[in-house]
């Protein structure tokens, strides 16, 4: 089943404060000489990201796909056109300041490609280090809106928070005069889905009332009670990492989830036991869980991750589409960071959730969302597809 739902995105703007750094060269580094296809004989790519800190779990799926699909891509060879892909990884610890110090260093050896970011605020940092240094950046499962369209330099891989809410706004008949409560971090993913929600569900005229969480704070009862407080039509939960399980363990025990409709995204695996009986009164939206395309490129990925001893998992796509992309930029653009540019905008592929389009004007990827159910499977639970949406109609 498919879902077709005409939805009017507002666009979201963000501000930050970012360390700006001096500009590096644009040659491509390492191997010196040409390749076969008249480029450079080596490009050394560098891709920095969560492996450790609280986003690590997000960081790893997405190098394990990260490098299923430099395979996949590369025909196994990590060549294109005769020009080898050498990658340089570098753990941020979902610090932006850790982030941009490698960037500096990696930019510092003539690196002029970057990729990754988890975190929202990595991202943010990293687009900036992209701009002033005119470096092609390629963020990851970052899901701040306020990366697409930031720069020319950067793309992502993944999806965004007007995705997920629009996604949402497909669970949803008439809204208007409804009050929709949000119930995230106070982080710039939680602020970019505030946001998002404002631009998309309060343009339809609802009342948005944010419900904003330290993203340090352990118990959260007085929120849950919060929202409860609101007397909202439909709560819309935000939210990623460690702390996942202990905020729906107090909005269960604070009957937000027997009392409210909810709608939220569905995470990692990790996270399907998080619910407990509450899993399946619960709206999800979703970016990708494993069963949920049906097509040969997700059937690879799937493959090669788990021959390689992982786990195929949410942020997947968004490692294995970075690949692609990288690929295309390194076979089309040689190097150049400006025919790298050229090379990705309105690129379209086929990765493991079906088709993508690099949206030209401001670089956002277009791709399909899933509504998706909790189903109970002996003491678990496990998703189940409910419906495709199409990526035109959550296109931000």
């Amino acid at each position: 089943m498919r879902v077709s739902k005409k939805l009017l995105l507002g666009s979201v703007v963000a501000t930050a404060a970012l360390v700006l750094a001096a500009c590096a060269p644009q040659a491509a580094t390492g191997g010196g000489g040409e390749g076969e296809g008249d480029g450079p004989a080596e490009i050394v790519a560098g891709v920095i990201t969560s492996e450790t800190g609280p986003l690590a779990g997000y960081g790893k799926q997405y190098l394990d796909a990260f490098k299923a699909g430099l395979d996949y891509a590369t025909d196994g060879t990590n060549e294109v056109d005769g020009t080898k892909i050498t990658i340089e990884y570098r753990d941020d610890a979902g610090d932006p300041d850790t982030a941009v110090t490698a960037a500096k260093e990696l930019i510092g050896d003539g690196v002029n490609v970057l990729l990754g970011s988890a975190s929202s605020g990595v991202a943010l940092a990293m687009a900036e280090q992209a701009e002033q240094n005119k470096v092609l950046f390629i963020s990851g499962p970052a899901a701040a809106d306020a990366v697409t369209g930031i720069n020319e330099y950067t793309f992502r891989s993944g999806r965004q928070s007007a995705q997920d809410v629009a996604t949402a706004g497909t669970f949803l008949d008439d809204i208007d005069g409804k009050t929709v409560a949000v119930f995230a971090q106070n982080n710039a993913f939680g602020q970019g889905n505030v946001a998002a929600v404002e631009a998309i569900l309060g343009g339809q005229g609802a009342t948005v009332t944010p419900v904003l969480v330290a993203e340090d704070v352990t118990e959260f009862t007085p929120f849950a009670q919060q929202v409860l407080s609101a007397q909202p039509d439909l709560v819309f939960v935000a939210w990623a990492g460690a702390t996942s399980g202990a905020m729906w363990q107090a909005m269960s025990q604070q009957g937000v989830l027997e009392d409210i409709p909810v709608v939220t995204g569905l995470g990692d695996a990790a996270t399907f036991g998080a619910y407990g009986e509450a899993s399946e009164q619960i709206n999800f939206l979703n970016h990708y869980f494993p069963a949920a395309p049906d097509n040969e490129v997700n059937t690879a990925m799937v493959e090669a991750i788990e021959a390689a001893g992982g786990t195929p998992d949410l942020f997947s796509p968004d490692g294995f589409n970075a690949a692609i992309m990288l690929v295309q930029a390194v076979r089309e653009g040689k190097g150049d960071v400006d025919a790298m540019i050229t090379a990705l905008e309105g690129f379209e592929f086929e990765g493991p959730k079906g088709t993508n389009t690099v949206r030209a004007e401001d670089h956002a990827l277009l791709q399909d969302m899933y509504q998706a159910k909790l189903v109970a499977d002996g003491s678990g639970f496990v998703p189940e597809l409910v419906a495709t949406v199409d990526a035109a109609d959550v296109a931000p």
